[in-house]
């Protein structure tokens, strides 16, 4: 009888308990090895064991809360996710009463490929990381946690936030002219543009064709090493199954929460409050706004405005958090009763502060967050020098081409 769980076997491989070059021991279900090591084949949420047990569909409060209609039944009986649907919003873990569903993970399959040494790996660091792995893990300290892990560095994502902040602004001024129109921020959130795709689509027209700052982020390494292997780290499980999208999966290799790297870290007696600084900030505040709500907003607001010629345009912004709030927007949206001009939504309260996966609650998140923006050396991306170093290095001549480009920040919805 196997009697281990998911989580035992995981905690075991990470504790060097179970060898991944032995056979499996007696007690540990081969399914549970598969997940871990081929994470790829799998949802961002998986069942942990077979389930059945809610005989009644209407008691099934994990499909039933699903928005995405990811949990299907097999001939069987046996629910399983469809990981072509499942977006990872993690509704449906906090909805089992039975606890049989998790998060999945990707960490061993990631640190296998780092330590393969194939090619330069690098973390690419989520704005929210701030105070995840303790009170003085500093982001200088933090990269050097990552190079003791074998990473050849750490690159924040905050920077790349920052130049979709030009991008949506552009977009913002240039098009939204008439009474009534309006724009949906395409930059951060996975599940608020799953919604809008998925349910919403009539909306689409509305949203500017970009990616995210994880996908721009991993897409500019790659351009700049092209052996590279992209990791980004976040508190969202939502981004795993975005970096495997088939038109943006030349991006992101392997996406970890923050849950995650503090196993892995753990595992191997890696401290970053206690390691040198290593420190490379180069985003502004507005890039570092993304990771809680109403950030996203502000940062394109303060940008359009620098960018704006006749000074008689303004971004109204309205925001939603959570699952349940984001449906509400959209609802309104698509019965026009709204008044603002720019829209965001974040699928987690509080926005990425508030992942399933954070390792702080979302005020405390959000706190240590709101410093780092007040610490930055540049409120905006246009003030930011490493931004206009980072264009010209790309082959940018000016910020009105980011536009144009079709290869790394652009995405046809």
């Amino acid at each position: 009888m196997q009697d281990k769980s998911f989580e035992e076997l995981y905690k075991d491989i990470l504790n060097r308990k179970v060898c991944l070059d032995e056979p499996l021991p007696p007690g540990y279900d081969p399914r549970h090895l598969d997940c871990l090591l081929h994470p790829e084949k799998y949802a961002p949420v998986i069942y942990t064991e077979s389930c059945s047990e809610c005989s009644d569909s209407f008691e099934r409060a994990c499909s039933n809360s699903c928005v995405f209609d990811a949990i299907e039944e097999s001939e069987d009986g046996k629910l399983h996710i469809n990981p072509d649907k499942c977006t990872g919003c993690a509704v449906c873990v906090e909805a089992c009463e039975n606890r049989k569903l998790t998060a999945g993970r990707d960490i061993l399959a990631a640190m296998k490929r780092v330590r393969e040494g194939k090619g330069p790996a690098y973390a690419l660091v989520a704005p929210a990381f701030l105070g995840q792995f303790g009170e003085q893990a500093t982001a200088g300290k933090l990269r050097a946690a990552f190079q003791a892990l074998g990473f050849e560095g750490m690159v924040e994502v905050a920077l790349f936030a920052d130049i979709l902040t030009m991008k949506e602004a552009l977009e913002f001024n240039r098009h939204i002219h008439q009474k009534g129109d309006f724009q949906l921020t395409s930059c951060c959130c996975p599940v608020w543009i799953a919604m809008i795709r998925k349910v919403y689509n009539e909306l689409l027209p509305h949203v500017p064709g970009a990616v995210s700052p994880m996908v721009a982020c991993g897409r500019v390494v790659k351009r700049l090493h092209p052996d590279a292997v992209t990791v980004f780290v976040g508190p969202c499980m939502a981004k795993k199954s975005e970096a495997r999208e088939p038109d943006i999966a030349d991006a992101v290799d392997y996406v970890l929460t923050f849950q995650e790297v503090k196993d892995i870290f753990e595992a191997a007696h890696i401290h970053p409050e206690t390691l040198p600084e290593s420190e490379k900030d180069h985003s502004s505040g507005a890039g570092r706004m993304y990771a809680y709500t109403g950030g996203v907003s502000e940062a394109v607001k303060i940008t359009a405005g620098q960018l704006k010629e006749d000074g008689t345009f303004h971004v109204e912004a309205e925001q939603a958090d959570g699952i349940q709030g984001c449906r509400q927007l959209l609802a309104r949206l698509m019965k026009g009763e709204v008044t603002a001009n720019f829209f965001e939504g974040m699928g987690c309260a509080g926005g990425c502060v508030g992942g399933p996966r954070a390792i702080l609650d979302r005020e405390q998140g959000r706190k240590n967050v709101e410093g780092y923006v007040q610490e930055a050396a540049f409120k905006t991306p246009l003030e930011n020098p490493y931004v206009m170093k980072l264009m010209e290095k790309l082959g940018f001549g000016t910020v009105e081409e980011l536009l144009e480009d079709e290869s790394l920040f652009v995405r046809r919805f």
